[in-house]
């Protein structure tokens, strides 16, 4: 396991599941309850993007994005492609997210940017149930900590803080 796999597991971090198992189970594993999720990119090797990715067109609205933005987004050194978060329930989001980049027209816009990645689904997700407290203060606490950590930039699929 990658050392950024570990601090995140230390933080309390669970699941470490591969995008195709939670497509192909249908989230079975991933528990109804509020939290954040950081989707990881376990290969060194440089990303491949494709020109139409497997993302939904919600509302009508293309998700592919032009490759150029796509490598002007990527971050070096780092596994951390996204970083998420839900009010609801992590199984209820990550599972639209799943359906999402199977090109079902469901409403999770953010991190469509992992969907033009050829790899994508051998890309890992990682959550952290949160009972208590506010997931959307600790994703900002994250995307924070690694802008401090990689000058400035947000990971590869936050488009925003």
């Amino acid at each position: 396991m990658s050392k950024e796999m570990e601090t995140l597991k230390q933080q309390g971090f669970v699941g470490f599941k591969k995008v195709s198992e939670l497509m192909e189970t249908r989230c079975a594993v991933v528990p109804a309850v509020q939290g954040v999720y950081v989707v990881l990119r376990e290969s060194a090797g440089e990303p491949m993007f494709v020109e139409d990715g497997t993302g939904g067109a919600f509302k009508g609205k293309n998700p592919n994005s032009p490759i150029s933005a796509l490598e002007a987004n990527w971050v070096e050194d780092t596994q951390v492609v996204y970083i998420g978060m839900t009010r609801a329930t992590l199984k209820k989001r990550l599972s639209a997210y799943m359906r999402f980049g199977q090109g079902e027209a469901v409403s999770h816009w953010g991190g469509r940017f992992i969907w033009q990645l050829e790899d994508a689904k051998d890309l890992v997700v990682c959550w952290k149930p949160m009972s208590s407290g506010d997931a959307a203060t600790e994703e900002s606490e994250m995307i924070q900590a690694f802008k401090q950590a990689h000058a400035g930039r947000r990971p590869f699929a936050n488009l925003r803080d």
